[in-house]
C-alpha cells in the first residue's frame, strides 16, 4: 500500500469513527474483519478518493450494513 492509499484509509476510518461514534480501532477491526478494507477501500482508492466526504461516508456505512458489521 502506498502512502496516498494509507492516508486515505486513515481518513476513512477517522470519518467513520466520528459519524458512527465508535473508536477508530473498532472501525478498523470491523472493516478488516468484513473484507471491506482490503477488498473494497484499498483496491478502489482511485475512484473512492474522488467522492465527497459525505458521499464516501454514506457509501461505506451502507456497505458495512450490507456486510452485517453494522445493524440495519
Amino acid at each position: 500500500m502506498d502512502t496516498k492509499t494509507l492516508e486515505f484509509v486513515t481518513y476513512c476510518i477517522s470519518k467513520l469513527a466520528h459519524v458512527l461514534k465508535m473508536s477508530q480501532r473498532e472501525v478498523y477491526r470491523r472493516l478488516k474483519r468484513s473484507g471491506i478494507l482490503y477488498d473494497y477501500i484499498v483496491p478502489s482508492y482511485d475512484v473512492l478518493h474522488t467522492f465527497s466526504s459525505r458521499y464516501l461516508t454514506e457509501d461505506l456505512i451502507d456497505y458495512m450494513r450490507e456486510k452485517g458489521v453494522l445493524p440495519q
